[in-house]
């Protein structure tokens, strides 16, 4: 029975402090109302700033994979360049092979030194290849220079920017003869000497090999004229010339099979011989 009692006393208890906090709560029914509201206020103002930091870090990390594109789209971009030039090369190299009516010998720059006056380059044909000292080397654009020493595989050149090399040529459109060098540190630069100045010459004209020194053969493009001074104290012009071909981006070209006439040669030597 004690216990029945106690047991009456704790529901009791129980139901008195459930209607104490029933009558608490709708006594503060309006406070905590009002207390709802504050908060949605204050939740609404934090809302629009907490809103534009996710924006912000999501445009940051949008910007950064954006950026990471943009490198390996440019990369891309470069390296098809790049391809289109090559093949831009290869394909005048082709047509040059196939309209020439010239002998003449594919082969590759493997070396350069372009840092002074006695320039030279090494291409990976030779003795083997049917290279031969004195063969001019040239490629699409224009003339290159002339081998100087071969090997088995390998020959070495002397290009138009050294201060020896010297050839034979022609202004195309009036025939004028004259001597084409290299007048030392000028990039893609020559010099045309002994054209008399009764000849008119323009720029944009264009000079070519003679084919009158029995080394070089006829119509093998050197450069175009840009500049004509005439001459200190002499009746012939300085003709400066940009050349066509640029030694300093090229990578191929050929060698131009051409062999002196060795019956001009003796003629040349008996008349030294004479004299």
């Amino acid at each position: 029975m004690r216990r029945l009692a106690d047991a009456k006393d704790y529901i009791i208890t129980a139901i008195l402090l459930i209607l104490a906090s029933a009558l608490m709560v709708s006594r503060h029914e309006g406070g905590l109302q009002n207390a709802r509201k504050a908060s949605i206020v204050v939740l609404s103002y934090l809302e629009q700033p907490l809103s534009n930091i996710r924006i912000y870090r999501q445009a940051i990390a949008t910007n950064t994979y954006l950026q990471r594109q943009n490198v390996i789209l440019q990369d891309e971009l470069s390296r098809m360049r790049s391809a289109e030039q090559q093949n831009q090369i290869l394909r005048d190299l082709l047509d040059l092979r196939e309209s020439s009516e010239l002998n003449l010998i594919p082969v590759r720059i493997v070396a350069k030194d372009l840092r002074g006056v006695n320039n030279a380059m090494t291409i990976n044909a030779g003795s083997d290849d049917g290279v031969k000292v004195g063969m001019p080397v040239t490629n699409s654009d224009g003339l290159i220079g002339q081998v100087i020493v071969t090997a088995d595989s390998y020959s070495q050149v002397l290009p138009y920017a050294n201060s020896m090399f010297r050839v034979s040529a022609q202004i195309q459109e009036s025939r004028a003869y004259g001597i084409v060098s290299w007048p030392e540190n000028r990039h893609n630069e020559l010099t045309m000497m002994f054209v008399p100045q009764t000849i008119p010459v323009d720029s944009g004209q264009v000079v070519q090999t003679s084919g009158a020194s029995n080394q070089f053969p006829g119509g093998i493009p050197i450069g175009e004229v840009i500049r004509v001074e005439p001459g200190d104290g002499v009746e012939t012009q300085i003709i400066t010339l940009r050349a066509y071909a640029d030694l300093w981006t090229m990578s191929e070209g050929f060698v131009v099979a051409f062999e002196p006439d060795s019956t001009i040669l003796e003629l040349e030597n008996e008349q030294m011989e004479m004299f």
